[in-house]
């Protein structure tokens, strides 16, 4: 029997979105979007299947047009994770690679990055990406998520507030300057046991105040691993953010 580690992509796809209704399906040069997304993630070494988690008939039906698994999940189900452990449900793997359905630019690297985490560390159950903040409106704006890293790799908490505050030095400019900040990327691996666990917990004080569902893992005492990448993607939340993708693809393709 091989000990080989099966490694499965999840891409949760709502329908229903405040800021950009049916965004799974908009339209990037030629493209829905979660053909995009797809498309990236089966490009990463390190997964063996790549299935999208749906709530909904019209991004199935558009998923399998292009010869993609596509699983159906409840809509009663409200956040990404727990559309993961509805999947784990039906597919069984060793690792589960939450992909976020709205970056159709990610870097199949930063997947395999991510897998990685997991794979050198046993005593981590859970694996993410961070990247060095560069710009104080990036270290201000709470919906850039800091991380503070311990000197073993694992994340010690995240905020929507810049942490560690710096005492002693009058401006964030000065912060920046002298001190390193991360931001978190939310590119999750699970371990596919800690995964049925996880959804399982209830939600944590930390995670109602911060509005953060990955502190319900350190509040628990369970271990994320962090790994620091230079790549960057690009989420889409808005139509601003859909126009600057389609100019990045385009550029792309000249």
């Amino acid at each position: 029997m091989s000990d080989r580690i099966r490694t499965l992509g999840v891409i949760p796809a709502r329908y229903a979105s405040t800021r950009l209704p049916a965004k799974p399906l908009v339209d990037l040069v030629g493209k829905p979007m979660i053909q995009r997304v797809y498309e990236q993630a089966r490009k990463a070494k390190s997964l063996d299947r790549v299935a999208v988690a749906t709530d909904d008939e019209r991004i199935a039906s558009v998923v399998r047009a292009f010869g993609g698994t596509a699983i159906m999940t409840s809509p009663e189900i409200r956040s990404g994770t727990d559309r993961m452990a509805a999947v784990a449900e039906q597919i069984p793997a060793d690792l589960y690679v939450n992909v976020q359905g709205d970056e159709p630019l990610i870097d199949p690297a930063m997947i395999d990055q991510a897998v990685q985490l997991l794979v050198d560390d046993p005593s981590a159950q859970v694996g993410t990406l961070v990247r060095r903040i560069l710009s104080v409106e990036d270290l201000r704006n709470p919906s850039v998520v800091k991380v503070v890293i311990e000197r073993n790799g694992h994340a010690r908490y995240f905020s929507r507030s810049p942490i560690p505050f710096v005492r002693d030095e009058p401006s964030m400019e000065r912060w920046l300057a002298r001190h390193e900040f991360y931001k978190h990327i939310g590119l999750y691996v699970f371990r596919g046991a800690f995964l049925r666990t996880y959804v399982n917990l209830p939600q944590s004080k930390l995670e109602t105040a911060e509005g953060l569902e990955q502190l319900r893992v350190i509040e628990n005492g369970y271990t994320i691993r962090v790994g620091v990448t230079d790549l960057d993607s690009v989420p889409i939340d808005t139509p601003q953010d859909v126009e600057r993708v389609i100019r990045l693809l385009r550029a792309q393709a000249t």
